[in-house]
């Protein structure tokens, strides 16, 4: 059984890029009802990566935990739904 969650980020604000501290997680757009299908994005060794739905850019930012973003809006919180 798996013993990490993956992290979901989300674009509401519209912004251009977000940062975030996972190279592993979902992309959900916006939050439902406006929501594209949730699509798992892997940075492997690279340092960003776009969405191809939503066209968000997504940098990796060290500083930050793995289900982080900057805004911290970008990250839904524990429990929240996706």
């Amino acid at each position: 059984m798996a013993d990490k969650t993956v992290p979901y980020f989300h674009n509401d604000m519209g912004l251009p890029a977000i940062e975030v501290g996972a190279h592993s997680f979902k992309c959900t757009g916006a939050r439902a009802p406006y929501d594209h299908p949730h699509i798992f994005l892997e940075m492997g060794d690279d340092h960003e990566i776009i969405c191809p739905y939503c066209s968000t850019l997504f940098k990796h930012a060290g500083d930050l935990g793995g289900a982080e973003a900057r805004p911290a809006e970008a990250a839904y919180g524990p429990g929240e739904a996706a």
